[in-house]
């Protein structure tokens, strides 16, 4: 008898244990099961190793992608070029690009019909792109190697995400070979900031020093801080936090990173999102990286003024600006619209999500105040033609032997165009200029398609 109990118990136990294998076989099953129908080895989805099925769209309908014999692309050179890393390629060799990224979502598989006839012809991808946006985008860029960004920071759409140096898929040997052409950088590199980062030590001083509305300090063009000299590239007279800010002295920015210390100013760069990788649709964003303990103060002032060890990515930086132009907080970024049926019938909707406050909505106002006055007495309003920018430019230093990089970052106080940006030119030099110059282009464009 027992012999039998415990023969009973074990059966009993091991019925148990295979009841529990199919619960969790049947959750990542449900979970799982476009990820695991999407893999190059499923014949039925792809054809010499290449995904076989599905179209990719970009906001208005137009077709960057889809598959008839072979992936085909949009006939115009700069459309292919500035959406490339968006779309991605057959191949693979671009990660983060939608043919490899959201495989499952163009091939049509679910759960309850798996990838039969009756779906064989995949889905549309709708991407949040504007195609004649990002063209734009990389027309003005130059032939620059840079990138280019802009969202709208109410409902999360990216209408913009350029990368240079791009790849060609219908000319592959023209561009395959130019460094960094498979990588995404709005998504997946980082930066030196510049003065950009400043906006980051403003808002530290802004929340943590009570007395920053008395702040004054006196610019020769150089400051001695740690016993270091730190320069600014001119002399700027006596300034407070505004001034700074908008003259960009580097002198008073490293004195205030030393005042607030490594602590304050590694908080700071943590709760602005910086540090955050960020999910675009399940895509991750690179993670910007800071050492506020290297160098003692002066690597600490030179930290603070958006150089030393501070490496940026430019999406984390969109983010941060839309969530000041927000008064805190800003949507998560999103690259898809829709799924749909090729007949045009939607198989899914994403919903808008939001960041955690990112800045405090009475220094997000203040900083708007700042960067507006920044666009007004600095950049000059002449130079971005009816529209109520809000920005600020960086110049960073990154090789010697080259040119800096130029930035411009910022958003557009409008309710009727609520649009964060950010713009990096690889060796371009001044950012107000070179960088500068780009957002005005791509921003008229978007306001004229009524984004």
């Amino acid at each position: 008898m027992k012999k039998i109990t415990a023969r009973s118990l074990i059966c009993i136990l091991l019925a148990l244990l295979l009841l529990a294998g199919i619960c969790v076989f049947t959750l990542n099953f449900v979970k799982k099961g476009t990820t695991w129908a999407s893999y190059p080895a499923n014949k039925h989805l792809y054809t010499d190793g290449q995904l076989s099925s599905g179209r990719i769209l970009d906001d208005s309908g137009n077709i960057l992608a889809q598959y008839k014999d072979g992936w085909q692309y949009s006939d115009d050179r700069d459309t292919r070029l500035s959406t490339i890393h968006a779309v991605g390629d057959p191949d693979g060799k671009i990660g983060t690009g939608a043919l490899t990224a959201f495989a499952g979502k163009l091939t049509g598989y679910n759960v309850f019909t798996g990838s039969g006839s009756s779906i064989s012809a995949g889905r549309d991808l709708h991407l949040t792109l504007d195609s004649e946006l990002s063209a734009a985008a990389y027309d003005a860029m130059n032939g620059h190697d840079g990138v280019v960004g802009v969202y709208n920071y109410k409902t999360g759409k990216i209408i913009c995400m350029v990368s240079a140096p791009a790849y060609d898929p219908k000319n592959p040997k023209d561009s395959s070979e130019k460094s960094g052409a498979f990588i995404n950088k709005f998504i997946s590199s980082k930066f030196a900031p510049g003065s950009t980062f400043k906006l980051v030590t403003t808002t530290a001083a802004l929340e943590k020093k009570s007395d920053i509305s008395d702040f004054r300090f006196r610019c020769d063009g150089s400051a001695k801080i740690g016993g270091y000299k730190v320069t600014c590239p001119e002399v700027h007279g006596t300034v407070d936090l505004e001034k700074a800010l908008n003259q960009s002295c580097n002198g008073a920015f490293g004195t205030l990173a030393v005042d607030l210390g490594a602590g304050v100013m590694k908080g700071y760069t943590e709760s602005t999102g910086l540090t955050s990788s960020y999910s675009i649709n399940g895509i991750q964003t690179a993670g910007s990286t800071f050492d506020f303990s290297d160098g003692g103060k002066e690597g600490l002032a030179w930290s603070g003024i958006g150089q030393g060890k501070d490496l940026v990515n430019p999406c984390a930086m969109m983010v941060f600006c839309g969530a000041i132009a927000n008064g805190g907080k800003a949507a998560q970024p999103q690259i898809i619209d829709h799924t749909s049926f090729i007949d045009g019938i939607s198989t899914s909707v994403y919903r808008k999500e939001y960041t955690d406050e990112l800045i405090k909505p009475d220094t997000a106002s203040t900083l708007t105040e700042y960067m507006r006055t920044d666009v007004e007495k600095n950049y000059g309003q002449r130079n971005f033609p009816g529209l109520n920018i809000c920005a600020k430019s960086g110049t960073a230093q990154v090789d010697k032997t080259k040119a800096s990089n130029g930035w411009f970052v910022g958003f557009l106080n409008d309710e009727d165009h609520p649009l964060a940006f950010v713009c990096m030119v690889e060796e371009g030099g001044a950012g107000a200029r070179s960088a500068g110059r780009v957002v005005n282009t791509v921003l008229q464009k978007a306001v004229n398609l009524g984004y």
